[in-house]
């Protein structure tokens, strides 16, 4: 079923020149890239999680509060990582998958009187999360839904046989199919307490096993009626902090409702190694037909193609 945006389109807030000439500068939108609180008082920031020291868990908490409850989105920086994510009454809350080790955490607020940062460091004593990725966008009131499609028996099957792929076959993880048969799990934008909530995301998605075979990662876009574009932000993670890490940012416009387009092919192979093809940047691997499908540029053609149909995606 077609999905239905939630909640008003964003104000922008334009800020005009200061009266006086001994005045400090005051910050527009157009200087940061995204919308900033109307105050004219620089923000406090307060962290309650992370609060510093170790953990054992997998997931991070990132949770506080902006005393100016204009500012919405906030700026969050995980390890050089970089996403948008919404307030609500001055508060935000999220988990993300964390790295072995130290993990630093830095959350930037914004509004006409600056911008102010504030960041904890947190120790995770517990393995990497092998395969996760984090999808975000540059505009609010927008779905850029993240779809995952593992590698399935049946799918493996035909390319054993005759070495072409048949996305069909694949394990969908998405939305309304949160995990997987071998245990991809996905995460929705679920801030607020409302389900799934259009805008900035994040969308998560993390396999602490993930099975040796091909792996497609996509998103699929629905705007509301005056955003006519977006960028898609992907950043693509595996086996983290390993000899064998693979580290990829990718990012891809999205202009079209219902535009689906294809961000990367994953390929995990046996002794924690992946390689990685990204459609819209690069040109395609060797299609030999055992690792690589012979029939991959026509698969991804075929994503590429099917957004837009009614319960679809």
């Amino acid at each position: 079923m077609h999905r239905m945006l939630i909640g008003a389109s964003l104000t922008c807030a334009l800020l005009a020149s200061s009266a006086n000439a001994g005045d400090a500068p005051k910050l527009r939108e157009t200087d940061t890239g995204v919308p900033i609180g109307k105050g004219n008082t620089k923000p406090t920031v307060t962290l309650t999680a992370p609060v510093g020291g170790w953990t054992v868990d997998r997931m991070l908490k990132v949770e506080g509060s902006v005393s100016d409850a204009t500012v919405d989105p906030i700026v969050i920086s995980i390890n050089g990582d970089r996403y948008l994510m919404r307030t609500f009454g001055g508060r935000f809350s999220r988990k993300f998958p964390a790295a072995s080790g130290k993990n630093v955490v830095k959350v930037s607020a914004t509004n006409k009187g600056g911008t102010t940062t504030t960041e904890a460091t947190v120790t995770v004593q517990a393995p990497s999360v092998p395969f996760k990725t984090v999808l975000t966008s540059d505009m609010d009131n927008v779905y850029t839904d993240l779809h995952i499609w593992e590698p399935s028996d049946t799918s493996q099957a035909q390319l054993d046989k005759d070495g072409t792929l048949d996305v069909a076959k694949m394990a969908h993880v998405f939305w309304a199919n949160t995990s997987s048969p071998s245990g991809g799990t996905f995460y929705l934008n679920e801030q607020g307490g409302d389900f799934d909530q259009p805008g900035y995301g994040p969308y998560l998605y993390i396999h602490r096993a993930p099975p040796s075979g091909l792996y497609l990662v996509a998103t699929n876009y629905w705007p509301s009626g005056d955003k006519p574009h977006t960028l898609a932000n992907l950043s693509l993670t595996l086996f983290e902090g390993t000899a064998q890490e693979v580290k990829r940012n990718i990012k891809v416009p999205l202009g079209t409702p219902g535009t689906t387009r294809v961000l990367a092919w994953v390929l995990v192979q046996a002794g924690n190694r992946a390689q990685v093809w990204v459609p819209s940047q690069e040109r395609a691997p060797v299609l030999d037909g055992k690792l690589w499908p012979k029939n991959l540029e026509a698969a991804t053609a075929g994503v590429n193609t099917q957004g837009g149909g009614e319960g679809e995606y």
